[in-house]
């Protein structure tokens, strides 16, 4: 039996809480998952006792400050496996780590013809900026379909993979199906085409160790709020190489060698990338969210994981007229569903009233719900603080939804 669920409510304040009198069952980690109190506290500690602006400053303050947000900065570098420091880069989220990518690689080194290969799988934030690039500079973009099962139809990416294809962007973990792709196959074919990869991992690190150098991505990026750190906080990693290469995304303070009003001189990444004063609670607490992640284990993780997926399979099996979304191989709890006859807003207002928090809607992935056939879909998603029971809660409350249409 896993050691997680039980065993760390207390470390997710949150959980204490009622929703109509009724005890929280919350099963939206996918869309934010909740905050260790660790993470809290560390983030209260630093706007309490260690506020001060970094990198410029010569007084003790500044001078900690900037050692604590560089220390950050070492910690996500280990936790990814980045070759360096230099290619760990602090941004609000996955969204704006793909827009920079988009604007500072794909904008200024992909020219009039290149492809650019997305998936059917793909949140919108790998699809909406690539589409902009594409418009500007007169790209095309490719999108490698899904099988019946909701896996990626590998011969169809070799077939739309060719030399034309300059950039491949695609999520490494399924924020519909839970479902994981192989970023490092992929890598190899695309590389072998001289192509680039980005990778949105957002739903990734909450559930599975990521090592950039054995899967050889060119980009990656996740957010801070997905995996049980601050808001507001996200990574790009990236090859240093490329990094030095590109122009910057934001220009301002921090990011200068020279400034002269004839022209200026850009630092060397990662503070090329950083322009003005950063989120240093941010980073700080993201810091501390991927130690907790660390200390507990991704073993652990996983395992709980398994105990999930498989008790949410047999229970929501169980009930008539209901389809769930994905393939049957996964890594995460995370459960995309319709019943038939119910609109998922529907279902979602119903068990909210028993304090059961699931996400109803397109989940940022119109063109899946396309594929799919629906306009909506449930979601419910399970993470470490998550138990057997409240797969049973989740299952009552959706048997007496049904009932109740």
């Amino acid at each position: 039996m896993s050691l997680l669920g039980t065993a760390l409510r207390n470390e997710f304040p949150q959980l204490n809480i009622k929703v109509h009198d009724k005890p929280l069952v919350y099963l939206d980690s996918a869309a934010s998952s909740l905050k260790a109190a660790k993470v809290v506290d560390r983030v209260n500690e630093y706007n309490r006792f260690e506020t001060s602006n970094v990198h410029r400053g010569i007084h003790w303050l500044s001078q900690k400050g900037t050692e604590n947000y560089e220390k950050a900065r070492e910690t996500i570098a280990s936790f990814l496996n980045a070759k360096s420091p230099n290619e760990i880069i602090f941004t609000r989220g996955t969204t704006e780590s793909a827009n920079l990518v988009a604007y500072s690689y794909a904008r200024h080194f992909l020219q009039a013809g290149d492809e650019i290969l997305l998936t059917e799988l793909e949140h919108h934030s790998t699809i909406i900026p690539w589409q902009v690039v594409a418009q500007e500079k007169s790209l095309k973009i490719k999108v490698v379909p899904i099988t019946e099962e909701g896996n990626l139809d590998l011969v169809k990416l070799e077939e739309l993979l060719t030399k034309k294809t300059k950039l491949v962007a695609m999520q490494s973990s399924s924020n519909v199906f839970g479902s994981d792709n192989d970023i490092k196959l992929i890598s190899e074919k695309a590389h072998a085409n001289g192509a680039k990869v980005f990778v949105d991992a957002a739903q990734t690190p909450s559930h599975k160790p990521i090592d950039v150098q054995s899967l050889n991505c060119d980009f990656l990026a996740f957010s801070g709020h997905k995996v049980f750190g601050p808001y507001g906080i996200g990574v790009l990693y990236a090859k240093e190489s490329l990094l030095n290469e590109m122009p910057p995304y934001q220009t301002g303070g921090s990011m200068i060698s020279e400034v002269h009003f004839e022209e200026s001189k850009y630092l060397q990444a990662p503070q090329r990338f950083e322009a003005g004063t950063p989120n240093v609670s941010g980073a700080i607490g993201l810091a501390t969210a991927v130690q907790f992640v660390q200390n507990l284990g991704y073993d652990q993780i996983q395992f709980h994981n398994k105990e999930l997926i498989k008790a949410l399979f047999d229970e929501l099996g169980q009930i008539d007229d209901i389809e769930i979304h994905g393939p049957k191989n996964r890594s995460s709890a995370i459960f995309s569903f319709n019943i038939k006859g119910i609109h998922a807003s529907d279902i979602g207002s119903i068990i909210d009233n028993e304090g059961i928090a699931i996400r109803t809607g397109h989940h940022c992935c119109q063109p899946l719900m396309r594929r799919l056939g629906v306009t909506a879909s449930c979601r419910a998603s399970f993470s470490i603080y998550n138990t057997l029971e409240e797969v049973e809660l989740l299952k009552k409350a959706l048997v007496k939804a049904k009932g109740f249409f």
